[in-house]
C-alpha cells in the first residue's frame, strides 16, 4: 500500500468511468505502481492531488505577496539589512573554491 494512514478510516463508495478504472487495475497488476490494490491506487492519487491543491493554495498566496506593496518595501529592507553578511559569506565560499 503506498500511503498508510493511522487515522480513523471512512468507507465510500466511488463511481468511476469503467475506462479509468481498466486502466488503474491494469498498472496495479502490472506492478507499476507501489500500490498493491485498487484502493491503494486510488487513494494514492487522491492523496496527490490534495497535495496538489494545497500547493496551489500556496503559490497562490506567494502570488498576492508580489503584488503586495508593504511586503515587497519590508523583503526590500530586510534585503538591505543582510546585503553585506551575504556579500561576506559569498566571498568565504569562492574564496574556499
Amino acid at each position: 500500500m503506498v500511503v498508510e494512514v493511522a487515522e480513523e478510516k471512512v468507507r465510500t463508495t466511488l463511481t468511476v468511468p469503467k475506462p479509468v478504472y481498466e486502466e488503474a487495475r491494469s498498472f496495479v497488476e502490472k506492478k507499476v505502481t507501489p500500490a498493491d490494490t485498487i484502493t491503494a491506487f486510488f487513494l494514492a492519487a487522491i492523496v496527490q492531488y490534495l497535495k496538489f491543491l494545497n500547493r496551489k493554495q500556496i503559490d497562490a498566496k506567494f502570488a498576492l505577496m508580489a503584488e503586495d506593496a508593504d511586503y515587497q518595501k519590508q523583503a526590500k529592507l530586510i534585503s538591505e539589512e543582510f546585503a553585506a553578511s551575504d556579500w561576506e559569506a559569498f566571498e568565504m565560499v569562492e574564496k574556499d573554491r
